[in-house]
């Protein structure tokens, strides 16, 4: 019936009832509360129309004389109405809604329609006496511009990073791991862990499972501020920021901390998939109480990770780079990736930040240590 476009995914409303549209009470891109009433259904199947309604017959009052010739222009039906941004615009360039082509329900005119128009610059809403060319044109400082209204979804995002700015006391900390061992580990059990549960093995589970360990040893980055209050999260809830069409979302693995290398690739793999065809629902992106991002699968080398609120800590991931560190006494090259932590000063100490990026660290160069739990 319709698409909803929330603070955290587009989810689609089906009919409550079988039957017709009888009314439509909210225009495109208008903001509801929610609860509020968008249409009428009238149930039922949908009574045939009367004859004397049927499409070819004009109106009574307004039926020319045999002889004369029909206005096409007079007997084709009211365009869709104009929702009050389209409307604005339209006013705006003072164009002619007759001449724009509508993509949406019933050939509704959409925002996008009018920017595409105006971006096309149609001869069919551009007045004439603008189509030919001064003499000697001044340069045209909005060539190569397109102007494309902000979804949402983006400016959601927007507002939630900036006020992550503006009220946490964020600090970011810095450290790299040798991923020599997760390499050599990913390597000798690809080929068996995706035979047995289906799914590749990546780096994102170790990190996972790292911070869940560390999580646990230091609570005050799996917490929040609430008021005056601070809220501590018995359970792990890693939020997995992934990149979507849309923009940037971040799917919640549940209880991470008791979850297994397989279950947590396949629900990363399941959350790609479904961030990609715009699947995801409210309830997978909530609920979060730490956050992961990876900004290495685009060749990020190092970056400053915003956090992600309520939550009071992100953790980075980067590229694996081959650099060359201190192996002993001699130096050697080593596949390394640095790791940044953003917290909230405010609640998480810098001890308790650095001792829970290096604990990362050492689990993620010694995954025997989640095992062994050591």
């Amino acid at each position: 019936m319709v698409e909803l476009e929330t603070d955290k995914a587009n989810l689609e409303v089906a009919a409550s009832a079988a039957g017709v549209l009888a009314e439509i009470l909210v225009d495109d891109g208008r903001d509801v509360a929610v609860g509020a009433v968008l249409g009428r259904i009238e149930e039922g199947a949908p009574a045939a129309p009367p004859a004397e309604a049927a499409p070819v017959a004009p109106p009574a009052e307004a039926a020319p004389a045999a002889a004369a010739p029909v206005n096409v222009e007079e007997t084709a039906p009211a365009p869709p109405p104009l929702s009050p941004a389209v409307r604005r615009l339209v006013a705006e360039h003072d164009l002619d809604p007759a001449a724009l082509k509508g993509s949406g329900k019933g050939g509704r005119i959409l925002k996008g329609d009018v920017i595409d128009a105006l971006s096309a610059d149609a001869p069919t809403t551009t007045p004439p006496a603008q189509e030919p060319a001064p003499a000697a044109p001044s340069p045209d400082t909005s060539a190569g511009e397109r102007r494309v209204p902000m979804s949402r979804l983006r400016k959601v995002i927007a507002r939630r990073l900036k006020h992550a700015q503006e009220t946490a006391a964020m600090l970011t900390t810095f450290n790299e791991a040798d991923m020599t061992a997760a390499m050599e580990a990913r390597a000798r059990y690809r080929e068996p862990f995706e035979a047995k549960h289906g799914v590749r093995l990546g780096f994102m589970s170790f990190f996972v499972k790292a911070a869940a360990v560390a999580l646990r040893e230091q609570p005050a980055l799996n917490a929040r501020i609430d008021g005056d209050d601070i809220v501590y999260n018995d359970a792990c809830h890693i939020g997995v920021a992934v990149g979507a069409p849309r923009g940037l979302v971040v799917p919640v693995l549940r209880d991470a901390g008791r979850m297994g290398f397989a279950d947590i690739e396949r629900a990363i793999a399941d959350f790609g998939r479904r961030a990609q065809d715009g699947t995801l629902t409210v309830e997978d992106m909530t609920g979060g109480t730490f956050t992961i991002s990876n900004g290495g699968v685009y060749g990020s080398l190092l970056s400053t990770p915003i956090l992600n609120p309520p939550q009071s800590a992100i953790l980075g991931m980067h590229k694996i780079e081959k650099r060359p560190v201190a192996a002993g006494d001699s130096i050697a090259l080593r596949p390394m990736m640095y790791l940044a932590l953003s917290y909230d000063h405010r609640i998480v100490d810098g001890r308790e930040a650095v001792t829970f990026l290096v604990r990362v660290k050492e689990c993620v160069e010694d995954p025997r240590r989640v095992l062994f739990d050591v």
